[in-house]
């Protein structure tokens, strides 16, 4: 099982205990990575860090993938895709257009770039974002740095990426527990998290199955959005609704222990043939 971390997220941030979960419950092997210019892994020369950027990300997924298929103790014919938030849905999107993906579990996706984009700023926000768009590609055309947004910022009045109380009270002060953790990322971020596709492909993901998993109450990626799009979504499709908000899924988090019994769950049955509910 491949397994990616959201927006800004680095993989010491709940990615190993969902690996150490999975891996301890299930003979499978899981690979936990830090997107490209996060945490510990690099970028392309010429390329910033802390963009994030989901068409790079996608690909970088697949990648991960024929790495898996070259090691000895991968079944190649076996592999399974795991994201979360931002990564939630570039896992839908990789499991519509890579055919090599066996079972995708979705947890509390991005399912609609453009009014995720909406959903997290302020309208009188959106203006000036717009137009600090156009600043940062003629800066960068002409050699500067990229200009760059704090991820979260206590005060709400100042600009931020994540703008929700949740996402202030999950991510603030990250950076003293998680050393490779950075509170910001580049502006263009925001420009291609409205860009993202993320549920638009959800139809093709069949005959993959899918497992989505969803907070009853999520505020960052809207609840009533995502299960308008696992509508759409074709069979075979699993749906799990854990009780409280976007993070409760994460470890250490009230939804944690549910979530994650019922992915290892269905990666057991759709990986691992055994049809036998999990005892965990």
């Amino acid at each position: 099982v491949v397994i990616s971390h959201g927006f800004s997220a680095v993989k010491e941030q709940g990615l190993t205990a969902v690996a150490e979960h999975f891996s301890s419950h299930l003979p499978l092997a899981c690979l936990v990575f830090d997107n490209r210019g996060f945490g510990e892994s690099d970028t392309r020369q010429g390329e910033p860090r802390l963009e994030i950027d989901a068409r790079v990300q996608t690909s970088d997924i697949s990648d991960a993938i024929t790495y898996c298929q070259t090691r000895a103790e991968v079944h190649a014919d076996k592999i399974g895709i795991w994201g979360s938030s931002f990564s939630g849905a570039n896992v839908l999107w990789v499991a519509a257009v890579d055919r090599r993906v066996k079972a995708v579990a979705s947890q509390a996706p991005l399912m609609d770039g453009w009014s995720g984009f909406a959903n997290l700023l302020r309208p009188d926000e959106i203006s000036d974002f717009e137009a600090d768009f156009q600043k940062d590609r003629l800066a960068r055309a002409a050699g500067k740095p990229p200009m760059m947004i704090a991820v979260v910022d206590p005060n709400q009045l100042n600009r931020s990426a994540m703008t929700t109380k949740d996402s202030n009270a999950a991510m603030g002060g990250t950076e003293k527990m998680h050393k490779t953790w950075r509170n910001e990322v580049t502006l263009k971020s925001m420009e291609n998290f409205r860009a993202h596709p993320a549920g638009a492909y959800i139809q093709h993901i069949s005959p993959t199955p899918l497992l989505l998993t969803l907070a009853s109450n999520d505020v960052v990626t809207p609840t009533a959005t995502s299960l308008k799009a696992y509508a759409c979504a074709l069979e075979p499709k699993e749906l799990h609704i854990f009780e409280g908000g976007h993070y409760e899924a994460y470890f250490g988090g009230s939804g944690f222990e549910s979530c994650i019994k019922v992915q290892t769950d269905f990666f057991r049955r759709k990986l691992c043939n055994s049809t036998k509910t999990a005892l965990l």
